[in-house]
């Protein structure tokens, strides 16, 4: 099948370098780039709103050994751990693709969709990578603080999230870059960007359309792979 498989690669060269076709292309490399960033932020938020609770208690109640707390308290703390790191579970299990899908039917087809997609499910993978930083950070200031008087709410803001936080920024990009990738891929069941581009080009048949999307693709992950790179070197 050498033969046969070299005359279909052909057909991909040259390019696509039409104007029209060009302008409609960066259009939806826009969106690509707009469903990714979306996503990521999204996904950031409800990581970061999910990480109190997601924490162990050995993480929290660090330091507050002084502090009698309630069975109904404990309880309830408990309850909202198993509940935070559920919905974690939850959000990471089902895949993009599957998010996508019941977005388009919820929302409508286009970039919205594309973004919620990414979003709850980056939002689970985010969320348990977030809470492993933040079990490895040195208790000895998440103690101080507690020492002192600080909450435990307090003490975990200032104690905990300033040491994570350059890993937590490092993962942010690297989810930003698979979501790049995953962004074309939801365009195949109506979420806008390129992956619904390329979809319309391989089912037309319109091979040189097909292989300037996904050189756009491959420029586009390039892009975001040396914005991260910087932004990381930056912090560190």
């Amino acid at each position: 099948g050498i033969g046969q498989a070299g005359e279909y690669l052909s057909k991909f060269w040259p390019p696509e370098t039409g104007a029209k076709f060009l302008n409609t292309t960066l259009e939806a490399a826009a969106e690509t780039l707009a469903i990714s960033i979306g996503g990521t932020a999204l996904a950031a938020v409800l990581a970061l709103a999910l990480l109190y609770f997601a924490a162990s208690e050995e993480l929290i109640g660090a330091g507050g050994e002084w502090e009698s707390t309630s069975a109904r308290h404990r309880a309830a703390r408990r309850t909202l751990h198993i509940i935070a790191r559920a919905l974690l579970n939850l959000f990471r299990t089902i895949p993009e693709i599957v998010w996508a899908i019941f977005f388009v039917f919820a929302v409508g087809l286009g970039t919205f969709a594309g973004t919620l997609a990414l979003g709850i499910h980056n939002a689970g993978v985010m969320g348990k990578l977030y809470a492993e930083t933040a079990e490895n950070v040195r208790r000895e200031p998440i103690e101080a603080l507690r020492a002192a008087g600080a909450s435990r709410f307090t003490a975990f803001v200032y104690g905990a999230l300033p040491q994570a936080s350059p890993q937590l920024i490092a993962y942010t990009l690297y989810r930003w870059e698979c979501a790049m990738r995953a962004a074309a891929i939801l365009g195949f069941v109506g979420a806008g960007g390129l992956g619904q581009q390329i979809e319309i080009s391989i089912r037309m048949f319109e091979h040189p359309q097909t292989a300037t999307l996904i050189i756009e693709l491959f420029l586009l992950v390039a892009l975001a792979d040396v914005i991260s790179g910087y932004i990381r070197r930056k912090f560190t």
